[in-house]
């Protein structure tokens, strides 16, 4: 949104409820007072988050003013009548009673010095309202007369507080808010709470109206998100505007780890052109913490069933005279997914039998990190910062596709390395200035040498006649995947409420393979190819903001372009050139009208087209097969919202939307499963259309939030051509039409001290019965049906707050009632698993 040049209504904050800091100790002891500053930032709530020392005092006084601080209690400020957070300076001031023996004064009654409260009438301002304005500061409040006598043991010495408004800055609308008032069609999930819950990407984002969240197992394995009704690598992911594939997390969403992200951008259907991205059914943009002032610290720690240990850390030191910024993360993650599935076994005697067993070769292990350096908030750069980065991963795979053959010896390992370079400025002239460019390899690894047939036993029931449990034949490849790519967004502010922006983004992609166990037998090996493919999106956009900001529009248009160089093996053992260049174009518009306060109408629609990832096209090395003559995928994509939000009423907040949606799609890519394997496929033309709604209530003081959403969605082939021109009509497969979740969570604080809270979350989806193939194939008793499902999850949270750091500590039963839980293509999830979590940020 472009921000409005009217004045808006400010009312600052005012104190409603005071904390006494004790005075410290050693400053006692020698005697010593000071004024100590700081800076406080308050939530909608008037809560003080945040207490920074302004100008360090050391002896004690820093830690004891900020601790009282952060006890303090505000009426929030007001921005055109709404609840915003806001950031205020106040001064702390430590005064000691006067020196016994340098004072003629009879000793006084109480033996101390006064305190004076906000409530006190003596002539010190104890309480002056704050103001948008900088005033002179108060005086120092008086103290009571002089003592002779000592103080009696264990007594405190009095400490003055007198908070003057020396500057006052309301945010207005947090980010999240912003986006989710935008004109844009895009939901948000900020992650806080998610952070302490044991819960992965993956999860997080199924909560969400809209969003279907496939998973092929447990802890690292391969999950396909669905946003609208369209899936897989329709959906783009981004962390922090940088592709997900070349941000350094591996090639899974789901194994970016939650506690070291601040919040999720669901964009449906309509993508933003300042992404640069030639996604069709929409983009996940995972932000990552955004607050970079001082010195903050992280840590958390999980351990849960199956033997699952799941550790992130981060670091950050910003060094306020000079802008100097270093900051660092990591992750690991671990598990053998050892949970028990249902699997149809030999007896003794020939008959297949239904067992529940263990799975015995799903291991998980993942690990990674990155450093930054850079400058921040300078007068030539808001940001300037190299990042680099690696990761690692290794995956045992226990089964085929369809979870009917189980594996004892295929693993796979992914790992990559890389550096990012970011430049971001906002010119007087109006121009705002955001570019990224960077270097990403990633070598992915598959090795099946295995020379036994395995049975759901784990036990090597045959010999087989050669190496190899995919094939009739030993697999040893490496791919090795080079990329570079670069991200340019330009913006002029034309005029009060109008933003022009231009967008570049190409990106070159280089691969290179062998199959080490194919060179062995003498046969050329198809992975030697020459695999090249450039790709590049241009996007021209503007924004118009009218009628006092009540109207929003934003309209733009997109080029494609993809040149694809590649070589094919022929049945003659020689490869020809298989080339293809694809030149398009799109367009889209999005609407949004502010009906009053609380009522918000948006409407969006993009003619997008998505090109082949270099995975689709040419395989991963792994578990995808290569396809040269997959086609880009375009479609029409619209969508209706209104949106209800009415902030804080004596009845509680509350919330609520309903969105309709249309996906008119030609060329649609999907994958299909082969014996081990997935290849990427055009189905000629597919038709998605569907409904969702959210509502939410939160109660006042905020102890109770209840939240719902439904997601209702019919996703159909609408083609009589080509291979699926058979199933014209028919819902494509492995599609669930209906999903739908819910959420209560109670929350009490105070329980224990003053800034601690206790919590307990529960968790249901409902998944509505779906076919793994089409609908219409087989007859009604042999068609592969998966059941309906229900499952729940509870989490009970403890987090305490201290002057120094938050500490929470979690317990989350997931899949509580031990569901069998079926997913893509009729995998089994893990049953009832419980975890602890421990998060510490300082």
């Amino acid at each position: 949104m472009i921000e409005s040049h009217a004045a808006p209504s400010i009312v600052p904050p005012t104190l409603v409820t005071f904390a006494e800091a004790a005075y410290p100790p050693e400053a006692e002891q020698a005697r010593l007072e000071t004024t100590v500053r700081l800076k406080l930032t308050l939530d909608a709530q008037g809560a003080v988050t945040e207490a920074q020392v302004i100008e360090p005092r050391g002896h004690g006084f820093d830690e004891a003013a900020r601790e009282a601080a952060l006890r303090f209690r505000f009426a929030p400020a007001m921005r055109d009548g709404i609840a915003v957070p806001s950031r205020i300076a106040y001064s702390y001031e430590f005064r000691l009673p006067a020196d016994p023996s340098s004072s003629p004064a009879k000793p006084s009654p109480s033996g101390g010095a006064r305190t004076p409260s906000p409530a006190d009438p003596s002539p010190s301002p104890a309480e002056p309202s704050p103001s948008a304005t900088a005033p002179t500061p108060s005086p120092a409040a008086p103290v009571a007369p002089l003592v002779e006598a000592p103080l009696a043991t264990g007594q405190q010495p009095a400490v003055d507080v007198s908070m003057d408004a020396i500057d006052v800055t309301v945010e207005g609308e947090s980010a999240a808010e912003r986006k989710r008032r935008s004109a844009e069609a895009v939901k948000v999930i900020e992650t806080e709470n998610l952070q302490r819950e044991a819960v992965d990407m993956g999860q997080a984002l199924a909560r969400a109206e809209g969003v279907g969240v496939r998973r092929a197992g447990g802890l690292g394995s391969r999950a396909r998100v669905s946003l609208a009704g369209l899936a897989d690598d329709q959906v783009r992911f981004f962390i922090d505007g940088v592709p997900l594939e070349l941000a350094g997390f591996g090639p899974d969403f789901a194994n970016v780890p939650v506690n070291l992200v601040q919040r999720l951008e669901l964009y449906q259907g309509v993508v933003p052109v300042r992404f640069g991205a030639d996604a069709l059914g929409g983009a996940v943009q995972i932000v990552t913490p955004e607050n970079v002032e001082g010195t903050k610290a992280s840590a958390s720690y999980e351990m849960g069933s199956f033997e699952t240990h799941r550790v992130t850390a981060s670091a950050q030191h910003v060094s306020g005279s000079t802008g100097l910024l270093l900051r660092a993360s990591g992750f690991f993650d671990s598990s053998p997914n050892d949970y028990a599935v249902d699997v149809k076994v030999g007896d003794p005697s020939g008959r297949v039998i239904e067992e529940r067993l263990p799975r015995f070769h799903d291991g998980f292990r993942a690990g990674g990190g990155g450093v930054e350096v850079g400058f921040v908030n300078r007068p030539w750069a808001r940001r300037l910062i190299l990042r680099a980065y690696a990761s690692t991963s290794t995956k045992e795979i226990q089964h085929d596709t369809t979870m009917k053959t189980a594996y004892g010896e295929v693993d796979s390992g992914n790992s990559s390395g890389g550096a990012t370079l970011r430049f971001e400025q906002t010119y007087a002239t109006g121009i705002l200035v955001d570019a990224v460019g960077g270097y990403v390899f990633r070598r992915a690894r598959l090795t099946d040498l295995g020379t036994c047939a395995y049975d759901w036993f784990g036990q090597c029931v045959a010999e087989l006649p050669q190496p190899g449990e995919l094939e009739d034949r030993a697999i040893n490849r490496r791919v090795g995947q080079h990329t570079g790519f670069a991200r340019l967004n330009l913006g002029w502010s034309l005029a009060p409420g109008q933003m022009l922006r231009v967008t570049a983004a190409p990106t070159f992609v280089s691969r290179d393979g062998e199959d080490r166990a194919l060179t062995a037998l003498g046969k050329v090996d198809p992975l030697t190819a020459r695999r090249n493919l450039y790709s590049q999106v241009v996007g021209l956009e503007h924004e118009l903001d009218a009628l006092d900001e009540r109207l929003e529009n934003i309209a733009f248009a997109k080029s494609y372009t993809q040149l694809a160089r590649a070589d094919r093996l022929l049945p003659d053992n020689t490869f020809a050139p298989a080339n293809r260049d694809t030149f398009t174009f799109g367009v889209g518009d999005a609407l949004r009208y502010r009906l009053s306060s609380q009522l918000t109408a948006k409407a969006a629609y993009e003619w997008a087209t998505r090109l082949p990832r270099p995975d689709e096209i040419f395989g991963d090395g792994i578990l995808i097969d290569t396809n040269l003559d997959l086609k880009p995928e375009t479609s029409h994509n619209f969508n209706l919202e209104l949106a209800l939000d009415t902030r804080e009423t004596a009845c509680g907040f509350f919330r609520g939307s309903v969105m309709g949606f249309a996906r008119f799609t030609d060329q649609l890519i999907i994958p299909l499963g082969r014996e081990g394997y997935f290849t990427y496929q055009n189905v000629f033309a597919a038709r998605s259309l569907g409904a969702m709604g959210a509502v939410g209530w939160t109660s006042p003081e905020q102890f109770l939030s209840l939240d719902g959403n439904v997601t209702w969605q019919d996703i159909r082939n609408a083609s009589s051509e080509g291979a699926f021109g058979t199933f014209d009509g028919q819902r494509i497969p492995n599609r669930p039409a209906l999903l739908a979740n819910g959420s209560a969570r109670f929350q009490l604080s105070g329980v224990a001290s003053s800034r601690d809270e206790l919590s307990l979350t529960w968790h249901t989806r409902y998944i509505h019965s779906f076919y793994r193939g089409w609908e219409k194939l087989g007859t009604q008793g042999s068609k592969q049906n998966i059941e309906a499902q229900l499952l729940h999850s509870l989490a009970l949270t403890y987090v305490t707050r201290t002057a120094r750091a938050t500490l929470s500590w979690t317990v989350d039963v997931q899949n509580l009632t031990d569901a069998t839980a079926m997913d893509f293509m009729g995998v089994q999830r893990p049953g009832r698993s419980v975890s602890a979590k421990v998060v510490a940020e300082l």
